[in-house]
This record gives structure tokens, sequence and C-alpha cells, in this order.
């Protein structure tokens, strides 16, 4: 048995989530995968893999040799990059991930830049509402909204935003301006989450200097599974609607939405742009921090100008 080969179809076949993907990635045949992976199991002495007719995952002792496995084909790769000239200039593919609504606003337009810039960089933009793992699911970078709960990341902070509040100057002069969280009993609100109507709504209340987290029930009028689609109704007087500064910033700048209650916007919330950390990182990675973080920064910026501190 080639011990290294066996390990690779080990770590292919858990990466992928199963033989048939690890064939396609590995361009093997899926018989040459199962007994790879069947020899190196009898040679350990242990079952690396719990299968089921439908389904394979790592058994507990198969979860800590991936760990180990994967960092030693990790480096391998490196090493390859390195003597290829990776490592030299600026060149392949990049997988970067950000929250879908930061993705398309702020971070597509600095990719579209960054492109022109280098030519021979691959940009594979994975946008979606969820924390994916870095390193499990071959991602070179992420835009993280919050604290970073993850040791392992480096991060580069772009800035911070706002959870605020915001509506549409017809619904304002039709229906008043709310002066406090009790006034919000006399509004309609529109709310947004994929798991159905949100209908409390979080604030941060600053009396007596000492910022307190509170909960406020509303009156949901509409809601939706989309923030975009929760503004469109704002932007039609529907109601008053709870997003991030970003999400709102370009319509308050056209003085198409109106912050409200913005004396109990949330405390502010980090962004960063993390990485895994490594011992070398690729100049493709190292071109993309160098130019995406002080374009983003500065995007940053002119969001939470509109949206001063409380």
């Amino acid at each position: 048995m080639d011990r290294f080969d066996a390990i690779n179809a080990f770590v292919a076949v858990a990466r992928s989530g199963g033989f048939s993907a690890a064939s396609r990635a590995l361009g093997t045949p899926v018989a040459n995968i199962s007994r790879k992976v069947a020899l190196l199991e009898e040679d350990l002495g242990v079952r690396l893999f719990v299968r089921t007719t439908r389904h394979v995952a790592l058994s507990d002792s198969g979860q800590r040799y991936y760990q180990a496995c994967s960092r030693v084909i990790d480096d391998l790769r490196d090493a390859d990059e390195e003597v290829t000239g990776e490592y030299r200039q600026p060149k392949g593919d990049l997988v970067i991930t950000a929250p879908l609504g930061f993705g398309q606003q702020h971070l597509q337009p600095v990719v579209h830049d960054f492109l022109q810039a280098y030519p021979q960089v691959n940009v594979h933009l994975q946008l979606a509402d969820r924390v994916m793992a870095l390193v499990e699911e071959h991602v070179d970078c992420a835009v993280r909204v919050g604290a970073l709960s993850d040791s392992s990341l480096v991060a580069r902070e772009l800035g911070h935003i706002r959870m605020v509040v915001c509506a549409a100057p017809a619904y304002l002069a039709e229906r008043g301006l709310p002066l406090d969280l009790p006034a919000l009993a006399e509004h309609d609100c529109i709310s947004w989450t994929a798991l159905g109507p949100h209908k409390t709504w979080t604030f941060t209340d600053r009396a007596g200097g000492k910022a307190m987290e509170r909960q406020v029930s509303v009156n949901v009028r509409m809601s939706t599974t989309t923030p975009e689609s929760a503004l469109q109704a704002a932007l039609a007087g529907v109601g008053l609607v709870q997003a991030t500064s970003y999400q709102v910033a370009r319509y308050v700048e056209q003085k198409q939405l109106v912050p409200v209650l913005s004396a109990y916007d949330s405390e502010p919330l980090p962004v960063n742009l993390a990485y895994p950390s490594k011992r070398l990182i690729p100049l493709k990675l190292r071109a993309l921090l160098d130019f995406a973080v002080p374009r983003l920064e500065q995007r940053l910026k002119q969001v939470a100008l509109l949206f001063p501190s409380p």
C-alpha cells in the first residue's frame, strides 16, 4: 500500500463528504478510492468512517486522524505552490466568502477591480448568510461580521457596522416620527428572517450611561425572508424596518429612507477579513488582502458617516 496515496484518498473522502465526490475530485474510480481507504483502516486497525447506505461520516478516531492528515496535505500543497511559483507572483484561484448583502454591495465591486489588477488570479465568491468553515470548505478568506469565535484565524479589521431602524419619508409624514421605544407600538414594522416572522427587535438602551440590550415586541405588518425584500417594502412606505447600516446606507444617502430611533442603535459590530493561520501565505492571498482591506475600510467609513455614534 502506498501510504501517502491512501491518506490522500482518505482526506478527499472526508473533505468532499463521500466516496463518489472524492472520486470526481481526484479523477480516480470509486472502487480505487474505497480500496485505498479500506487498506488504510486495516493497517491502522481502526474504522475511519461510519458508513450507511446513504451517508458517510468520520468516526471519532477518523476525525482525529483527519485533522492531523489534513494539516500534512495542506503543508505539502504549500510546498508545491512555493516551488511552482505561486509564492513568487500572484496567480491561481482564490475562494472568498462573505454575507450575501455585504458581498454584493461592497466586496464584489472591490473584487472586480482586483481582477483587473491581477489578471493571473481567479476568484470564486461564496456569498451566503452562514458561517463557512474555512479550512474544511477550502476557503481562502472570509468577511466576518461580529466577534471572531475561531482563534485559529488571522483577522484584518475593516471597520464597524450597526443595526439601525429606517422608514420612508412618506411613511413618517403620515404616521409620525417614533421618539422612543414605547412609540413602536403605534407603528407598522417589516420583519425579515428565513426562519419566519421575527416579532421582536433588539435595541441598545443607554439610559444612565450604561448600554443594555432590550428586546421590544413590534407590530409586524409584513414579513419576508430576505433583507432586500424587506427594504423594498420600507421604500414603498409599508413601515419601519431594522437592518444593518451597510444594507440601508445607499438609501439613506439618497434620502429614500430616514434613520429613526438612532439613540437606540446597536453597539458597533466589528467587520473583519479573516483567513486561516498558515506558515506561508500565497502571494495571491497577500495581494488580495493588500488590495481589498484599504478599499473595504473606506467603504465602511462612508457608511459610518451616515450613522454617527449615539
